[in-house]
């Protein structure tokens, strides 16, 4: 007969707390790479973050997706230009543990894109939502949907930058 000793406990509580904050970092990561991905305009590094069957993006007015094929064909169409410099800052995470193979977080974004073409800046806030699913060991977006928060578009055809929209 083997008793448990707080020792045990003790050891067990410390794994299972390792394993969840490496949970959450490979989640960070991951979060991390997708909004580099976006800035890089990598395509394929974009396309790996989420899994590879169906599953929920909406992105409010860029579009609703659900599989991740659809979210890179559009943003290849509209985002990968040398003339559309974007800043995806990530922060503010919360990540909830559900189980070994499921969690679910929100995230602050602040996005900048200058579009040297048209001469405009816009800067919007929103806040992620998303679900994610551990896929073979890995980490991976099942489900994101963006609230946008505010949207600034400034025209900076000229010396002085002219506020167009905010709401």
């Amino acid at each position: 007969m083997t008793v448990k000793t707080d020792i045990t406990d003790s050891l067990l509580s410390i794994h299972q707390r390792l394993t969840q904050l490496e949970a959450v970092n490979a989640i960070k990561t991951l979060k991390a790479t997708y909004l580099m991905a976006c800035d890089t305009k990598d395509p394929t590094l974009m396309r790996d973050c989420f899994v590879n069957d169906k599953l929920v993006i909406d992105y409010g007015p860029v579009g609703q997706f659900n599989h991740r094929e659809q979210l890179v064909e559009i943003f290849t169409e509209i985002g990968c230009h040398s003339h559309m410099l974007e800043s995806h800052h990530g922060h503010n995470p919360i990540i909830e543990l559900i189980d070994d193979h499921y969690a679910k977080g929100s995230w602050e974004l602040a996005y900048q894109v200058l579009n040297t073409r048209e001469k405009t800046l816009t800067q919007i806030a929103m806040i992620y939502r998303d679900e994610y699913r551990c896929v073979n060991g890995e980490w991976k977006i099942s489900m994101t949907v963006t609230q946008t928060l505010s949207t600034l578009v400034y025209d900076i055809s000229s010396e002085q930058p002219v506020l167009v929209h905010a709401a």
